[in-house]
């Protein structure tokens, strides 16, 4: 007997969340975030174009990076303070296992190439290294960058979509990870599987942001007044 569980993760599909969501950029650590964001944007789509399988290998391994950042950081805060962590190091990490997991499943359907599994280590040890200080820094821009950076993400699967349907991509099997992962049908497709994926970016552009509402809101509570109560003369 194994001393841990080697049986695989599973994940529920929400179909229902919302795809339409943007919080628009308002002050200074916004608007760094998304122009980040864009810029990561324009150079993904100049050099993978419509190759979206092989874009998201590449790009997944660059999602798994903030909740494994994210969730250590919450984990020395919550020693170093004392105090509860309010659920965060638990959905930080599951996002990072679930992004592993859309990497697992792409590489399956992409093969990616000798040049795409060198390009994978150097933007993995170059981001993670700038993430890492990001969060440490500012807490609050990591988090909307990372927002941000799922907002794209739901739009480039809807265009993976759109392009499956089409007909310009085949509707290949779905691997059997998948399968076992979000508990697919045996006949699965493709398809199905970039909504699976497409709905677990979205949860986690909703969660990130409003990450980004709970820092502002413990950072309004400490900087609010102390209210001193008036004494009897």
């Amino acid at each position: 007997m194994k001393p841990f569980d080697t049986r695989p993760m599973v994940r529920q599909v929400n179909l229902d969340v919302d795809l339409d969501v943007h919080v628009a950029p308002q002050g200074t650590s916004d608007k760094v975030a998304f122009g980040f964001v864009k810029l990561l944007r324009f150079f993904a789509d100049k050099f993978f174009a419509k190759r979206y399988g092989h874009r998201a290998v590449v790009l997944e391994t660059v999602a798994a990076v903030p909740g494994m950042v994210g969730g250590l950081w919450q984990h020395l805060t919550a020693l170093r303070k004392m105090r509860d962590d309010e659920g965060w190091i638990r959905t930080l990490l599951d996002e990072a296992e679930n992004e592993r997991m859309h990497l697992m499943t792409f590489i399956e359907i992409a093969q990616p190439n000798w040049f795409e599994r060198a390009l994978i280590v150097a933007v993995q040890l170059v981001f993670y290294n700038f993430y890492f200080f990001l969060y440490l820094l500012a807490p609050r821009t990591a988090h909307r960058v990372v927002a941000y950076f799922e907002e794209e993400a739901v739009f480039s699967y809807t265009q993976y979509l759109a392009e499956v349907d089409a007909g310009r991509h085949e509707n290949v099997p779905a691997p059997q990870i998948a399968i076992d992962y979000w508990q697919l049908p045996q006949d699965a497709r493709l398809r199905d599987v970039i909504l699976a994926v497409r709905a677990d970016e979205a949860e986690h552009r909703d969660v990130n942001h409003f990450f980004v509402t709970a820092l502002d809101r413990r950072h309004d509570e400490q900087d609010a007044p102390a209210i001193v109560p008036d004494t009897l003369s």
